[in-house]
C-alpha cells in the first residue's frame, strides 16, 4: 500500500471528537455590511440586464413579437403597427438598467438600515445565539 493510502486508512479509522462551541453574535459592522448589500445588489442588477436582454433577444428570434403586433393590428384596426418600434432593444435595455440602478442604491439602504436596526436591537434581546463544531 502507498504511503498516501496508508494515512488515509489512519484517518478514516480515528474518532473525531468534535466541539460545539455556542457564540452570541452581538455585532455587526455597518461598513462591511454596507459593502456586502452592494456587492449583492451590484450582482442581482448584472442578471438582471443580462436576463432582460436574454428574453428579448428569445421572444425576437422566436416571432412572437410579430406574431403579437399582428394580432394587436387585427384588434385595433391598425395595420402598420409594430411591437418593436415601441418596445425597441433599447428602450428595454434602458428601462432595465434604471431598474437595476434602482436596485442597487435601494438594495444597498435596505442593507444599511438592517444592521443599524440588528445593533440596536441587540441591546435589547443580546443578540442571536449562534452554534459553531469543529470536525
Amino acid at each position: 500500500m502507498s504511503s498516501v493510502a496508508e494515512k488515509l486508512a489512519r484517518k478514516s479509522s480515528r474518532t473525531v471528537n468534535s466541539k460545539q462551541v455556542r457564540l452570541k453574535l452581538v455585532y455587526v459592522d455597518f461598513w462591511s455590511a454596507v459593502k456586502l448589500s452592494f456587492l449583492v445588489a451590484l450582482a442581482l442588477g448584472i442578471v438582471l440586464v443580462v436576463g432582460t436582454f436574454l428574453i428579448w433577444m428569445v421572444l425576437s428570434q422566436t416571432g412572437i413579437f410579430d406574431t403579437l403586433s399582428g394580432l394587436y393590428g387585427e384588434v385595433s384596426g391598425e395595420a402598420d403597427f409594430s411591437i418593436t418600434e415601441t418596445f425597441g432593444l433599447a428602450q428595454v435595455l434602458g428601462f432595465a438598467l434604471v431598474v437595476a440602478l434602482l436596485n442597487v442604491v435601494v438594495g444597498t439602504a435596505l442593507g444599511a438600515l438592517s444592521t443599524v436596526l440588528y445593533n440596536l436591537s441587540v441591546k435589547i434581546t443580546g443578540g442571536l445565539l449562534v452554534g459553531f463544531t469543529n470536525q
